[in-house]
């Protein structure tokens, strides 16, 4: 390649890549503000001497490298989703690659929304701690202000989560300039404490490390939990690809965000040598005293800038979750004309609020944050690695020398970080834990309740096929138009379809039994958007395919979509759905308690008609009831 032609590439990229370090890196560029404190924090008595210094500043780097660039930035990315990654998204590929039906299968989506469900939990804590830690300054700029530092954390989130419903287009414009700027700050002022104790280099050796693990034993192990604090955030390397791309990410974190990162944590551990007593806040006594206060700003900058990509973010995922069928519709708001990927979920900002909030009281401080927040991260983290390992035997064939090795690496050091976080449950670890076990609950009874109505509905129903040929014997009388009946599965007679005919005794001349697929991939092909089959007699079976990332707006796609037989002319015709009447029985279904969540899940759902973009003056609906 011309150096022209390298010079045009990097132009290109760039604002890709400035975009990227605002939306991606704000949560692990914030880490600095209290991952240090946290591991000299009483909580694992580790006096700031040289070795306990160096030891966590190596573990920390080998962190970074191992974790983020080697996983992350190495391997997983290259386990996309047409371009999509996330966890949902590795989930989806990985079943790809196992049998249909094979038992491994239902273990990969069974982790998959586990995986999901602890997303939650860091949507919840990762805004707490982030915010939180920034405003701590306040208390180093101007100690008697420390009293209110919980009141003004709550006052930004409330003011992050209230900018929520007027979109991130125009003020998204900004993070990456602001957070290019953080990291040049945080950079820069390691530096300064490099260049006058450059003896902490001597961290880079991994021995430092692993002196510290025999040093300490059981206590370096539990340091792991504050270790990890460093890492968080590399799972958004993965969550963001599909808007920004596998390069320049690469690009980003390797040109910018990882050298910044470690002149700040060796800045950080350089003070610690120089003057123990900053172990109380390293990372603004690093900061030249008369660039604190603009530091404070830029800090709260920064934070809230991650916070809203993790919000952001969090929406997005409900959205796909939704799609997928692991949770009820809900009211989803486009808050841009440009990119269908930002979205506003009323529901979800709302809970999400009062959470974030209540923890923020509830914890009050980042270092008794910092104990319940690396459960979920880390939870995340392994079932990640577990995920890829499959699919690296599975699809990329790699041979068995090469990949047990690395998958025992890689799940040591995964797990060696999950169990020095959960093992501190009764100190904090039980809220992450029990946030993703009510989120996997609540995904997986959606799940089974919606395949137990379906399946209710369709042992009580005739194969459409018989049901035609049965109608024919006696036709009754047929009316112009076309009438879209509504089903979960066009195999069977609609509900609607039966009591149309039943209580109005006549038939549409054009009945369409339509069904709304979502695939396991971002965006459908044009190729697999529809499926069509003419039953005769005036009835035709159509299935009408979006992709989890995509919006099923149904009329639009009748419009628009090459469909086989006559155009669907909007004037001319009539949707039909079902309305169903839900009910529970003891001794069927699942466990009574799990029937009543679906039941009051189902009560506050949106209405399947409006989520599929239905208009109500060309609607009718049929009620059903349906006992579970």
């Amino acid at each position: 390649m011309s150096h022209d032609s390298a010079e045009a590439g990097l132009k290109k990229q760039l604002p890709l890549i400035i975009g990227a370090i605002g939306i991606v890196f704000g949560d692990i560029g914030t880490s600095p503000l209290y991952t240090l404190q946290q591991a000299f924090s009483p909580n694992y008595g580790l006096a700031p001497d040289e070795s306990n210094v160096l030891g966590v500043l190596s573990l920390v780097f080998w962190s970074l490298i191992l974790v983020v660039t080697v996983k992350y930035v190495l391997i997983i990315m290259r386990a996309d989703n047409r371009g999509e990654g996330g966890i949902l998204a590795l989930m989806a590929v990985v079943q790809r690659s196992l049998p249909i039906a094979a038992p491994l299968a239902y273990a990969v989506g069974i982790l998959g929304i586990f995986g999901t469900a602890l997303f939650f939990g860091d949507g919840v804590l990762t805004p707490a701690i982030s915010v939180l830690s920034a405003v701590e300054g306040l208390g180093v700029v101007a100690p008697q202000l420390q009293r209110f530092v919980v009141p003004a954390t709550l006052v930004v989130l409330l003011l992050l989560f209230s900018l929520q419903r007027h979109g991130v287009a125009r003020v998204g414009r900004l993070f990456g300039p602001v957070t290019v700027l953080w990291f040049l700050a945080i950079g820069a002022v390691g530096a300064t404490q490099l260049i006058a104790h450059p003896n902490v280099l001597r961290a880079l050796s991994p021995t430092w490390g692993i002196g510290f693990f025999i040093r300490h034993g059981v206590v370096g192990w539990l340091a792991l939990g504050a270790v990890v604090l460093a890492v968080t955030g590399g799972e958004a390397l993965y969550a963001d690809m599909g808007h920004f791309g596998r390069q320049p990410i690469r690009m980003a974190w390797l040109g910018l965000v990882l050298p910044c990162l470690v002149l700040n944590y060796f800045g950080q551990g350089a003070l610690i040598l120089a003057d123990p007593a900053a172990v109380s806040n390293p990372f603004y006594r690093v900061v030249p005293t008369w660039f604190q206060a603009p530091m404070l700003g830029l800090a709260t900058l920064a934070t809230v800038i991650a916070s809203q990509a993790l919000i952001s973010g969090t929406f997005s995922v409900v959205r796909q979750a939704i799609q997928l069928g692991y949770l009820p519709r809900m009211q989803i708001i486009h808050t841009s004309m440009d990119e269908i990927g930002h979205v506003f979920v009323p529901w979800v900002n709302r809970t999400l609020m009062i959470a974030v909030m209540l923890t923020v009281i509830g914890f009050g401080s980042s270092a008794r944050l910092g104990i319940a927040y690396g459960v979920s991260v880390t939870g995340t983290m392994l079932i990640s690695a577990l995920l890829t390992i499959v699919l690296a035997h599975e699809r990329w064939r790699v041979p068995n020398w090469a990949l047990v090795p690395a998958a025992a690496l890689f799940l040591i050091v995964d797990i060696g970080f999950f169990s020095a976080n959960i093992i501190k449950f009764m100190e904090g670890a039980w809220f992450p834990v029990l946030i993703g076990i009510a989120t996997f609950t609540l995904m997986r009874t959606w799940r089974r309740g919606r395949d137990l109505v379906r399946r209710q509905i369709n042992r009580d129903s005739l194969r459409i096929e018989h049901f035609i040929r049965s109608v024919m014997v006696d036709p009754p009388l047929r009316v112009p138009g076309t009438a879209v009946f509504m089903t979960p599965s066009n195999d069977y007679l609609p509900p609607a379809l039966l009591h149309n005919l039943k209580h109005n005794q006549v038939l549409h001349e054009r009945n369409v039994l339509l069904t709304v697929e979502t695939l396991a991939v971002p965006r459908a092909d044009a190729s697999e958007r529809v499926a069509y089959c003419d039953l005769g007699d005036g009835f035709s079976r159509l299935n009408l395919r979006f992709g989890y990332m995509e919006d099923p707006d149904v009329p639009n796609a009748l419009r628009r979509w090459d469909i086989p037989g006559p155009a669907f002319d909007p004037m001319r015709t009539t949707f039909f759905a079902s309305r169903e009447s839900l009910s529970a029985r003891e001794d069927q279904g699942m466990a009574l308690w799990r029937d009543k969540l679906f039941l009051f899940m189902s009560k506050n759902a949106t209405p399947a008609t409006e989520f599929f973009s239905i208009p109500g003056n060309r609607l009718v609906e049929l009620g059903v009831h349906v006992v579970i």
